[in-house]
């Protein structure tokens, strides 16, 4: 179960879940292209393209940092030409890139909307359609997008019904390519955590240093989808995965060193009632 010699093309991977994914393929000496718009350092949250790589090389693995704005059909096709002319092919997509604002109809301005569908839904059609000829020439070739379950349940659209339409048109992307590219082997997935996860991006959003004591770190996610990526890709397809059921189904009981801080987890949004009810872990039901 490894992942050396892999090339993975990450999307938005200049922190967070995204960079946590890289670093733990970069320990089993992968290559990973961080495709990613932030070249210069952001004012409220840290990582660049260029601190990206440099971690991923200094944990094992070969970088290539790539400006890539993914809502800019060019952009993509330069990023991925530059990962074939470095590494030679892709083996993996990693759909990360994602915009989000949480407010309610009245509240969002159409530039907001457009920003979160462009990045989302549009962005994960577009970067995965791009690599796709590439993934099709690979050995055990998956994409998986970080998006939610498909619980089409009101109290996930009544309080920010843009953003949950950006989101499952991630998730619809893969509802319809695992069933497009089955022929070809692709695997085609979601990955969702069960409880928060600490971001830089969640706490500037969300709550603050407050959200070290509800949240779980973004190693979890990175330990999940490192599981889904070394699986047989025509075995390991459609499927809207749960960052803890994944890590369970491997014999992971011990799940503390992922909330070292955490007084009570909170659940993440879009996660339906009855993962909670199959699973022993204690949530608050709400962020």
């Amino acid at each position: 179960m490894s992942l050396k010699n892999k090339t993975l093309f990450i999307s938005g991977g200049s922190r967070g879940i995204g960079l946590s994914i890289a670093l733990r393929a970069a320990r089993d000496g992968a290559n990973v292209v961080i495709a990613a718009k932030t070249s210069d350092p952001h004012p409220k949250l840290p990582g660049t393209i260029h601190t990206a790589a440099k971690e991923i090389e200094d944990a094992g693995g070969r970088a290539l940092p790539v400006l890539c704005d993914i809502r800019h059909e060019e952009q993509v096709a330069d990023a991925v030409g530059k990962a074939i002319e470095t590494f030679g092919g892709i083996d993996i997509c990693i759909n990360n890139a994602s915009a989000i604002q949480l407010t309610g109809t009245l509240a969002t301005d159409m530039k907001r909307y457009d920003l979160m569908n462009q990045i989302n839904a549009r962005g994960t059609f577009l970067v995965s359609k791009t690599c796709i000829p590439h993934l099709k020439k690979a050995d055990n070739p998956h994409i998986l997008n970080l998006s939610p379950p498909l619980d089409m349940s009101a109290k996930w659209f009544a309080g920010h019904v843009a953003y949950t339409m950006a989101k499952y048109g991630m998730s619809m992307c893969t509802l319809g390519m695992a069933a497009e590219f089955k022929k070809d082997a692709i695997a085609v997935n979601s990955l969702w955590p069960l409880t928060a996860i600490d971001t830089a991006a969640v706490r500037n959003l969300l709550g603050g240093d407050a959200m070290g004591k509800i949240s779980r770190s973004p190693d979890i996610m990175a330990d999940a989808a490192h599981v889904i990526l070394t699986r047989p890709s025509p075995e390991t397809s459609g499927n809207f995965f749960i960052d803890e059921q994944v890590l369970r189904d491997e014999g992971v009981t011990d799940f503390s060193r992922y909330a070292p801080n955490a007084d009570a987890l909170a659940a993440d949004f879009f996660v339906p009632d009855a993962v909670f009810e199959a699973l022993p872990t204690k949530v608050v039901r709400s962020l």
